[in-house]
């Protein structure tokens, strides 16, 4: 078996996350979020002869991470499509299903797919590069009121209108392509204690819409619910409030909007119980370690 590639992306949570699936040796598994490798590989340890793994990624750049084991299949799409390939190949039913939901340290560190504002690079941020508009044709084209929307509800701004006038202003007379010149544009709106905070969270805005981010995990999170056996278990990492409401509705409620359905005597119906009822979060150690977990949560789930 080929070795991981352990630079290119440090696990979250990851004994947890093994814990949480319940890994049954001759289970069909699915790790939605392949990248590295890092869950993927610690799965196939607990993995007899029998079982299978599924791994998905849109970016190319994780093919590079695959490993040479006939228990592994490489899905080279978004998740979002996890209904269709499973269809594909022929697989009814899902013992876990496995999410990371974090943007890998390998995008942050690769400065020319402008992910990071600490480093100058062209406005990209396509988990995909082969395909799609980039965050330099979103700050482009968006009119004034849909651009201070996605700020606003991607990335909670609370100055999103003032900031999109200002962008759809400055883009009158400059072209904004790079990363360093957004931030530029911006920096006036925020307070110097919580400038970094407050670009992420621009950013993660910006990475939310080029990706489809939303759309693509609630498409994710309803098909997993569907193609889980009964005691499979759905694995979720979240790191902002965002998709981790999102998760949290899922598994309270069985749907993402978390509207809760009771039947004619008042007990609520969901295909899924929380295990446990609450995140578990990273500990000192390992925040220490890796400093990318601080914001994660892990919610664990169980079909009924």
């Amino acid at each position: 078996m080929k070795a991981a590639v352990t630079t290119y992306h440090v696990p979250v949570l990851l004994q947890e996350s093994i814990a949480g699936l319940n890994i049954q040796p001759d289970g069909i598994y699915a790790d939605m979020t392949f990248g590295g490798g890092g869950h993927s590989y610690e799965i196939l340890h607990h993995l007899s002869d029998k079982g299978h793994l599924y791994g998905f990624d849109q970016d190319a750049d994780a093919e590079q991470n695959i490993p040479d084991d006939g228990r592994f299949t490489f899905v080279r799409s978004n998740f979002r499509y996890l209904k269709n390939w499973m269809r594909y190949y022929n697989v009814e039913t899902l013992d876990g299903v496995l999410a990371d939901l974090g943007v890998s340290s390998h995008h942050f560190d690769e400065a020319e797919r402008g992910f990071s504002f600490r480093q100058d690079a062209p406005l990209d941020m396509r988990m995909n590069k082969r395909a799609g508009q980039t965050a330099a044709d979103i700050v482009a084209n968006y009119d004034e009121d849909r651009l201070a929307n996605l700020l606003y509800y991607y990335g909670e701004l609370s100055r999103a209108r003032q900031i999109a006038a200002t962008i759809v202003k400055k883009r009158a007379s400059q072209t904004i392509a790079t990363t360093q010149q957004l931030a530029e544009i911006v920096a006036p709106f925020f307070k110097r204690e919580r400038e970094k905070k407050d670009l992420a969270r621009l950013f993660q805005a910006l990475r939310i819409e080029v990706n489809h981010e939303m759309e693509a995990l609630g498409e994710m999170l309803r098909a997993a619910t569907t193609l889980l056996r009964p005691g499979g278990r759905l694995v979720v990492i979240t790191y902002h409030s965002l998709e981790d409401r999102m998760v949290k509705n899922l598994m309270r409620s069985g749907n993402i909007e978390g509207k809760v359905e009771q039947d004619f005597f008042g007990r609520t119906s969901s295909p899924l119980v929380a295990k446990p009822s609450k995140p578990i979060v990273p500990t000192a150690e390992e925040i220490d370690r890796n400093p990318r977990s601080r914001s994660a949560k892990l919610r664990i789930a169980e079909k009924c």
